[in-house]
């Protein structure tokens, strides 16, 4: 049975010890960390395919962008 590919958008912020941390915004709890990009991304993909496996479709929302505010 072959599973369909679905996107996912990662929001990327680095925190005060250096590392990358990354949050998928559709899936409620979804997020993770790495030294690199590279290193996030990897463990991104195995915390998306965990958090699917727990996740009910009809409840996760919509990714709409991101905005720039300047204050």
């Amino acid at each position: 049975m072959s599973m369909s590919k679905r996107e996912f958008y990662v929001i990327i912020e680095r925190d005060e010890d250096g590392y990358y941390v990354g949050e998928v915004p559709q899936l409620k709890g979804c997020y993770s960390q790495g030294k690199t990009i590279d290193e996030l991304m990897l463990n991104m993909k195995e915390v998306v395919e965990l958090c699917l496996e727990d996740e009910d479709n009809d409840i996760m929302s919509e990714f709409v962008g991101v905005q720039k505010l300047v204050v």
